[in-house]
């Protein structure tokens, strides 16, 4: 086994022989398969109940396709994607961004490529956490100050007609 963490993999492949190729991967470098998806409502249903640490979802499934599952992921229980494909294109790679996507991988992956593909995504995804908790932290410390220039604006606006100077200067110093 690696020396780095033992991840849990979600399979998402609507083709039997591929799936069972990926998971012979997975398990060659040394990782575990929480599970697998013919699917992408059974890859979105199933990350929810089992949080794998990476989900590796074929673009073109049955049902709902690999991006809208990944969309629905990252939504509804954010887990690191990378999406398998056989083919590249820049429009490919950015619907993939837009979705969440960390990484992709042309299929058939090998095991090098794969490894490198779910440690790139899983670090991607831990800095997009970091990030996001750092922009909640921001906005709520923005919100108190905010909040006590948008109630003196009102107040203006509500009584511009019957403020005295003083006042008026008093609020307009606060804003």
């Amino acid at each position: 086994m690696n020396a780095h963490k033992k991840f849990r993999v979600l399979i998402a492949e609507d083709q039997v022989l591929v799936r069972e190729m990926i998971q012979g991967i997975v398990e060659e470098i040394g990782y575990t398969v929480a599970g697998k998806a013919s699917d992408g409502c059974q890859a979105v249903e199933m990350t929810q109940l089992l949080r794998p640490d990476v989900v590796l979802m074929d673009i073109q499934m049955p049902d709902m396709d690999g991006l809208e599952a990944a969309r629905r992921i990252q939504e509804h229980c954010p887990t690191p994607v990378i999406v398998l494909t056989a083919y590249e294109t820049p429009e490919l790679v950015e619907r993939a961004s837009a979705a969440g996507v960390g990484a992709y991988l042309i299929k058939p992956p090998n095991a090098r490529e794969m490894e490198r593909a779910i440690l790139i995504a899983t670090a991607r995804f831990a800095d997009m956490m970091d990030l996001d908790a750092y922009a909640r932290t921001v906005a709520h410390d923005i919100k108190s100050p905010l909040g006590m220039v948008v109630g003196a604006s009102e107040w203006l606006v509500a009584n511009s007609d019957s403020i005295a100077k003083e006042e008026l200067n008093k609020y307009l110093t606060l804003i």
